[in-house]
């Protein structure tokens, strides 16, 4: 599991989204979150993703298998 903090630019962190393990349908690995976070009184739905950048050689996943 990981945590991604939203920062305004001068650093204060406004909100925390924890992201845990997932496997994407197209087979990819990586991690996803998302919630609710407040800034000056406005509520905001957020989502964050990061996926492992593979070469196509090196994967297993369906967009390899349909070449």
């Amino acid at each position: 599991m990981l945590t991604a903090t939203i920062r305004t630019d001068d650093g204060q962190a406004v909100g925390i989204l924890v992201l845990k393990d997932k496997v994407f349908r197209s087979g990819k690995q990586g991690y996803h979150g998302q919630g609710k976070i407040e800034m000056n009184g406005v509520r905001f739905q957020a989502q964050c993703q990061l996926v492992a950048i593979t070469p196509k050689s090196d994967r297993g996943d369906v967009e390899a298998e349909g070449q």
